[in-house]
């Protein structure tokens, strides 16, 4: 007998919301990264420094949306109802694998090409030295933060951390899906306390120290406010989901207020609503918006690579003027777009696994 193949019904298959999340959130990261790495922002700093700074420090917290939709998808296919609908665990992590890294090592090979083009004539520390090969190694296995390699792009290290995150979740609701089968007086959805009792542990502990931000068990919590919302959009008695999902945001939040925690909680919420309502509305329809929400994660990707080449041709060629640095941002962000349309549309979307509803499970911006 064949295990279920883990698919949404066709009415949960397509939610404009989550597209529309992803597409500002998207933005947000590759405009923070244009603030973060110059010199363009050096320049445009000096007359927009408000707006800079925001963008330094703030724009940040849109990976939470990420986040919270990774745990979202995750739950939607690994455990819908609360219980695993798969039987093959390490099947299902080496296909979420595959559709990571083949997008992000090509996206790393044009990226230290680029990297190579510029160095000679841009002195700046955003450029990555040459890989050294167990620094590709370690990319090529998402390891580089663990074992203490530096990023060869920037927000590489998301890549890493929503697997980490996928595979805990496919863990935990296996070992429960094991247990049960072995031993009936294990109740079946012990996954879903188990999903709780772990948030709990990162809002808690783990969340708190900078230091654990190369784990999954950092941003556990979030993700699993992105799976609790999930239940509760899809149970008959949602009150009962949105209490606990309040009451692991609200008390961590107590414990230590933290801005990004906060978002976190405010998008599960908005997510469960918009499920629960099978929300929708013309801005949430905009084809530019679904198609810029579906294909983030190549934007996520590639846009560093772009933003190198831009800062090394502006800062070349007009290094102090304000309105080319300016529009030479706005360029960067344009070409950002273009370079992610161009990877999903090669590499991405052709990659995607047989009978799984494009967008599952992928969350990473």
């Amino acid at each position: 007998m064949k295990p279920p193949v883990a698919v949404l019904p066709p009415s949960a298959q397509r939610l404009p919301g989550i597209d529309a999340l992803k597409a500002l959130g998207c933005v947000l990261i590759v405009w923070h990264h244009l603030a973060f790495y110059g010199p363009m922002s050096d320049v445009v700093y000096t007359a927009a420094p408000a707006l800079m700074d925001w963008l330094y420090d703030d724009a940040r917290m849109a990976v939470q949306v990420f986040l919270v939709v990774g745990g979202f998808l995750a739950a939607s296919v690994l455990a819908p109802q609360g219980l695993a609908v798969f039987r093959q665990p390490g099947r299902l992590i080496l296909r979420r694998y595959q559709r990571l890294a083949l997008p992000l090592l090509v996206a790393l090979a044009i990226t230290t090409l680029v990297a190579a083009a510029v160095r000679p004539w841009l002195a700046h520390p955003s450029v990555p030295d040459s890989p050294t090969a167990w620094q590709v190694l370690a990319h090529v296995f998402l390891l580089q933060d663990i074992v203490g390699q530096e990023a060869l792009s920037a927000g590489i290290w998301y890549a890493a951390i929503d697997f980490q995150l996928f595979v805990i979740s496919v863990l935990l609701f296996a070992l429960v899906d094991h247990g049960h089968r072995r031993w009936p007086g294990v109740p079946a959805q012990a996954g879903v306390l188990l999903v709780v009792l772990l948030a709990a542990a990162s809002l808690g502990m783990f969340n708190r120290h900078a230091a654990l931000d190369i784990s999954g068990l950092y941003f556990f919590g979030a993700y699993a406010l992105g799976m609790l919302a999930w239940w509760a959009s899809r149970s008959a008695r949602p009150v009962r989901w949105l209490l606990a999902l309040g009451l692991l945001g609200v008390v961590a939040l107590v414990l230590d207020f933290r801005g990004r925690l906060l978002v976190a909680l405010v998008v599960a919420l908005i997510l469960a609503a918009l499920e629960r309502r099978r929300a929708s509305g013309r801005w949430l329809d905009a084809p530019w918006l679904l198609q810029l929400g579906q294909m983030s994660y190549s934007v996520f990707l590639i846009h560093f690579a772009v933003l190198l080449g831009v800062n090394a041709v502006v800062s070349h060629f007009w290094p102090t003027q304000l309105a080319a640095n300016a529009l030479g941002m706005l360029v960067a962000f344009a070409l950002s777009l273009l370079a992610g349309k161009a990877l999903y549309l090669g590499v991405e979307s052709r990659r995607r696994p047989a009978r799984v509803p494009p967008g599952v499970g992928l969350s990473t911006p």
